[in-house]
């Protein structure tokens, strides 16, 4: 079955998205999609997975979207989310930082109870 062809989880319009992007991490996304070239059918998924120093680490990245995904958009990007995910990381922001020690992605999550050194991990 093709992306195209999946019925996803849609948000009511007055519910509020589990996470949110920054206004510069919408342009970091969008520079992103511009470069890579992706495969059709390929969109930003959001998630989780075991692991990390401190328990769970965030996923940012390309792939496609299952059945089961919420659907949400952030100006014109689709992103993806499970539903176990969405669970985890309700009123988190993703950020895009440029500092000294480099540029990328941050994920701000008020209910974390720990982190990481480095903010890849949370637990």
């Amino acid at each position: 079955m093709q992306a195209s062809e999946i019925k996803f989880t849609e948000f009511d319009a007055d519910e509020e998205y589990p996470i949110s992007f920054s206004p510069s991490a919408i342009e970091a996304v969008k520079d992103a999609i511009a470069c890579e070239n992706l495969e059709e059918g390929l969109s930003l998924r959001v998630g989780l997975r075991g692991g990390g120093c401190a328990g769970f680490e965030y996923v940012l990245d390309f792939t496609l979207p299952k059945s089961y995904d919420y659907l949400m958009y952030f100006e014109d990007i689709k992103v993806f989310i499970d539903p176990i995910s969405a669970m985890h990381l309700e009123g988190v922001q993703v950020d895009y930082v440029t500092s000294l020690m480099g540029s990328g992605f941050k994920f701000i999550n008020p209910n974390a109870k720990t982190t990481c050194g480095c903010g890849s991990s949370f637990g």
